[in-house]
């Protein structure tokens, strides 16, 4: 919907938003409805409001499945973020003085690169809320998690789809990594480092070289990506890494060079049920530092 310049836009009511949020998280209006207690009629009201305030369908949906549109699944981004926002700023008047610990788990790479920008900011914010932070491999975090030995947890996933009940926080390439002006690539068998079962990209990276019949040997293993960088500036071996994680000293490593395409992974975010409130003022700033980042495409 385009509105004049001189004109005021319309504003998007956040009970909306929510039940709309809900909606896209279970796949159903009628679970949604029962999230945010409404009967199912009064969820599909709330919709078809939205979608006539905007002007365009954000769900396709048939007698089994409802899926989020294209222009659904932008406004899913915004929704979150407002939603986040609101219960940030509410939270500074009505409890402003949350306390308690929250156990934090998280994967090396991300642990290592993203955590701080999100502790940094909650420390200001909830300077009461304690966060104990767990740095492992998604299979073990996801272990603790059903466990219930954290709160929160991260984890990344090879095959392009979020493990059951995990949020996704984003999604993008994964590549071969290797040293600007080196010649591991060209080696036969192929040196490649990568990490044990459970490594977020290895099932990937050794799928897409058998897809390809191409002969490589494992001539580098590291649990960490400070470990992986080292053999890769080394030019000990090539490596998948996210496509964020390519400094200036890397390149991509392509078709054109005899590298095979590995495809997406995912980084989702699980909360345990019935979370406090400490833990969902956790998962807030999570979802919202994602979100900059994904926005602004500085990982």
């Amino acid at each position: 919907m385009n509105a004049p310049l001189n004109h005021p836009l319309p504003l998007l009511d956040l009970d909306v938003l929510r039940t709309f949020v809900a909606i896209a998280e279970t796949g159903s209006f009628t679970t949604a409805a029962s999230s945010v207690y409404r009967t199912p009629s009064a969820v599909s009201m709330q919709i078809k409001k939205l979608e006539d305030i905007l002007g365009r369908s954000v769900f396709s949906r048939d007698a089994r499945s409802v899926k989020l549109t294209t222009d659904g699944e932008m406004l899913l981004g915004y929704a979150r973020r407002m939603l986040a926002i609101n219960r940030e700023a509410v939270s500074k008047f009505i409890v402003p003085d949350i306390v308690g610990v929250v156990r934090l788990g998280s994967p090396d790479d991300y642990g290592e690169r993203v955590l701080p920008h999100v502790l940094k900011r909650f420390a200001q914010s909830h300077p009461s809320i304690a966060v104990d932070v767990t740095i492992d491999h998604s299979m073990n975090l996801r272990r603790r998690m059903d466990d219930r030995a954290l709160d929160i947890t991260l984890l990344t996933n090879s095959y392009g789809k979020p493990s059951h009940g995990a949020e996704t926080l984003l999604s993008e390439p994964i590549v071969w990594a290797g040293a600007k002006g080196g010649c591991a690539y060209m080696r036969e068998p192929l040196p490649v480092s990568i990490w044990e079962e459970g490594c977020a990209w290895r099932a990937g990276a050794l799928e897409a070289l058998g897809r390809e019949g191409r002969d490589y040997r494992v001539a580098y293993m590291s649990a960490h990506t400070a470990g992986q960088r080292a053999a890769i500036m080394a030019d000990l071996a090539v490596a998948p890494l996210p496509k964020s994680f390519l400094g200036d000293d890397m390149v991509e490593l392509g078709p054109a060079d005899g590298m095979p395409e590995i495809g997406n992974y995912i980084l989702a975010m699980v909360v345990a049920p019935e979370a406090s409130a400490p833990v969902k003022a956790v998962a807030d700033h999570i979802r919202a530092t994602f979100d900059v980042l994904h926005r602004t495409g500085k990982f």
